[in-house]
């Protein structure tokens, strides 16, 4: 029988096997793509195809820079704002935090991957839950750089971005306050997020941006492909039907925000693009894709629980499209 060494079999259980994180895969795509960019671009002889093509990469080149300043200012937010700023600047009565919260959305940029976790932070130093509530769904919904993109992408209906800014700020506060009226602190599970804490505020800054970035980058893809696909490939007068219809059109874009789970700092270059939707139809998937999707329920369930996630998800739904509707009737 063959004995081993004690000390070098506890170096090797605790020896980590490098496994390809999501840059090493990303990296290798863009690769491939080069290497086989001739092969590629054969695919694209259908003019069906190029269409689809030029959608896509339009949706793209025109949200991309807003994304890469939305997580480098969520990074630096992340990294070097004090914790103890937030219990300076909240009222301490939480009726009068709630709305203070929610326009603190409004000067500081972050997108909805970073706002579960900053949210889940304020709980844990003391915020009233309803106002880390309250900014969580209007940090990524009404910040300067969701607002100026909006703008770029709707440069023919300027009121489309103060739409989006009332609309949203408003589903916040009043989720805010029926969470202070009506909720309870037991259905909140305290977050973590120890894996994005680094050895200084700059390393901190850069696992922040990096993380966020490739988690909202890819959903923008996917987000660009389906704005693709539906309008080359689903057939004009099946749109146009729903599209025609106020009620199906409110219920599709809603639940088209959920499904895409875009980003808020692309998500209306991709709702630009859907033109045979009324505005009022595309003020709701701007207004519920920040707060309501599928990667933020998963996130949130994973952050706050399980019982949160399945109260606070359908409410914020229900609450922001309402909020859509009526502020889209009254200004679009």
């Amino acid at each position: 029988m063959t004995l081993t060494d004690p000390a070098k079999s506890a170096a090797g259980s605790t020896q980590r096997r490098w496994r390809p994180g999501a840059l090493e895969v990303l990296t290798v795509g863009m690769l491939a793509v080069l290497v086989g960019q001739r092969w590629i671009v054969g695919l694209f002889d259908s003019p069906r195809l190029q269409a689809g093509a030029t959608i896509f990469v339009s949706i793209i080149v025109q949200a991309l820079p807003f994304l890469v300043v939305g997580v480098v200012l969520s990074g630096a937010i992340a990294a070097f704002v004090p914790a103890t700023f937030w219990q300076r600047v909240l009222p301490k009565k939480p009726g009068l935090a709630v709305p203070v919260a929610g326009c603190a959305g409004a000067v500081l940029p972050g997108c909805e991957c970073a706002s579960v976790p900053v949210a889940g932070g304020l709980i844990a130093r003391g915020v009233a839950p309803a106002a880390a509530l309250a900014f969580l769904l209007s940090a990524p919904a009404i910040n300067p750089i969701v607002i100026i993109s909006t703008v770029v992408a709707f440069p023919n209906d300027p009121m489309m971005a103060a739409a989006r800014f009332l609309a949203s700020l408003a589903a916040a506060v009043v989720i805010g306050w029926l969470w202070l009226r009506l909720g309870n602190d037991s259905w909140i599970r305290m977050p973590r997020r120890d894996h994005l804490v680094g050895n200084t505020d700059w390393h901190t800054f850069r696992l922040t941006a990096t993380h966020d970035f490739l988690h909202a980058g890819g959903y923008l893809v996917v987000g660009g492909l389906t704005a693709a696909v539906l309008n080359v490939v689903v057939p004009r007068g099946i749109l146009q039907t729903v599209a025609d219809n106020p009620v199906l059109a409110v219920v599709a874009m809603a639940g088209l925000a959920v499904v895409l789970s875009i980003c808020s700092e692309a998500d209306a270059f991709v709702a630009a693009s859907l033109t045979e939707f009324s505005l009022t139809s595309r003020l709701v998937f701007l207004v519920v894709g920040p707060m309501v999707d599928l990667k933020l329920i998963a996130m949130q369930s994973g952050t706050f629980g399980r019982v949160f996630a399945t109260r606070f998800a359908p409410t914020t739904l229900v609450v922001a499209v309402l909020s859509a509707v009526l502020v889209g009737w009254w200004l679009l």
